[in-house]
């Protein structure tokens, strides 16, 4: 997901931050191997590098958020009610056309900003529902920032309520994605994990919850230097995150990487700049490519698919990353698969019990994972020895079953 600022959306955002992800991929990224290198694709550099190429030509935002909080801050009330309701009406042009899917952010409901976000809330829903004919984007959903209590997420929930009925919407048409930014988000007051009253209170609206890394670090005291996305307090609360959310229905999404690949220098008009310059350009890009690579591996390796960006030139690392945690591991994981099927599908056969299913269900989901974000294709899947529908069945208990029989 990439955040940008309210004040600058456009119905034609997408296409414009898509071309900019594409264009810092042709310029910092020509080099398969080191590309390859820097987000981690090993052997598999060249294959990773042509993946990122074509996802960034074909598809490259999968989902955007106008964000009137961190990304738009505090401004006098007419400038923001004219920002609601201009970006609700592009936004309503923009879903006219196949493109990610598009949300919004307000400010926090636990502050002083509560009435301002209330409103910005109404003016956006109502513009956007009326310039739509009441036909909201697919997905579309409201961020709430800075969660503490369950009574903000049920107030967020209600006025959702009220919004949908006074616009013609469907019930439950808005979802509620929760911005994880503090301890009291994390652990209630009698020591309990606070998440999931939180996605109660939500009323069935809860679709993701994000970890805001900079925010709940500086809650605990943690010094700006220190602050950082590979932090441990930030793997305590992704751990919480999944332990709590991780078997349901809502996405626990990572934080941000706020290292940008941007480069110093910029030639001024007419000229170029000289090999040293260009070479600390280089190293700036390739530098925080390499960091959110990490970042976004690291991630991985704990169960978390998603994660947000806050500008297009991350996308090639961020894609880069995931293609080459997927390629890297497809041939070994395919082998470990088939093998598990025809040993369980012999145990069934058999009347005897196979007892590591679970093993069978991760290496199933490795690839069904590979498949859904584009890393993986049919001719990646085929060496399992599975089909396709197989694989969509998403069980495999289910796959075993089937062929036992």
């Amino acid at each position: 997901m990439l955040y940008g600022g309210a004040h600058l959306y456009k119905a034609d955002a997408a296409a414009k931050l898509g071309k900019l992800a594409a264009n810092a991929m042709a310029t910092w990224g020509k080099d398969d191997d080191a590309f390859g290198a820097l987000v981690g694709a090993g052997k598999e550099g060249s294959i990773v590098a042509a993946r990122v190429r074509e996802k960034l030509a074909n598809a490259p935002l999968e989902a955007m958020c106008i964000d009137f909080e961190d990304g738009y801050g505090p401004r006098p009330d007419a400038e923001e009610d004219a920002d609601a309701e201009r970006a609700a009406t592009e936004l309503a042009k923009a879903s006219q056309a196949p493109g990610p899917v598009v949300g919004m952010r307000i400010k926090a409901l636990s502050t002083a900003t509560a009435r301002r976000a209330i409103r910005t809330l109404d003016l956006f829903v109502t513009t956007l529902a009326k310039a739509s004919s009441a036909a909201l984007p697919l997905g579309f959903t409201v961020t709430l920032p800075k969660v503490e209590a369950p009574n903000e997420v049920a107030a967020l929930a209600s006025l959702l309520d009220d919004l949908e009925r006074e616009n013609g919407l469907a019930p439950k048409t808005i979802g509620i994605e929760l911005m994880v930014e503090s301890p009291k988000s994390l652990v209630a007051k009698d020591g309990s994990v606070a998440l999931p009253a939180l996605v109660t209170a939500a009323n069935g609206r809860c679709v993701a919850a994000h970890l805001g890394a900079y925010d709940l670090t500086a809650s605990l005291g943690v010094s700006a230097t220190e602050q950082r996305l590979d932090h441990p307090a930030c793997d305590a609360a992704r751990m919480l995150m999944q332990l709590s959310l991780g078997d349901g229905p809502v996405a626990v999404v990572d934080g941000a990487t706020t290292i940008l690949p941007l480069p110093r220098h910029k030639a001024a008009a007419g000229q170029s700049l000289d090999p040293r310059q260009a070479a600390e350009n280089e190293s700036d890009v390739h530098g925080a490519w390499r960091l959110h690579a990490r970042h976004v591996r690291s991630a991985l390796a704990m169960g978390i698919y998603q994660g947000w960006d806050l500008h297009p030139a991350q996308l090639p690392a961020r894609y880069g990353a995931l293609y080459a945690f997927f390629l890297g591991e497809r041939n070994a994981m395919s082998a470990r698969l088939r093998t598990f099927v025809d040993r369980a599908t012999k145990a069934t056969r058999s009347g005897q019990v196979f007892d590591d299913a679970a093993t069978g269900q991760g290496l199933l989901n490795f690839f069904l994972r590979g498949v859904a974000c584009g890393a993986l294709d049919e001719n990646d899947v085929q060496p399992t020895g599975l089909s396709l529908d197989e694989l969509r069945s998403r069980s495999f208990a289910a796959i075993v079953e089937a062929r036992s029989t």
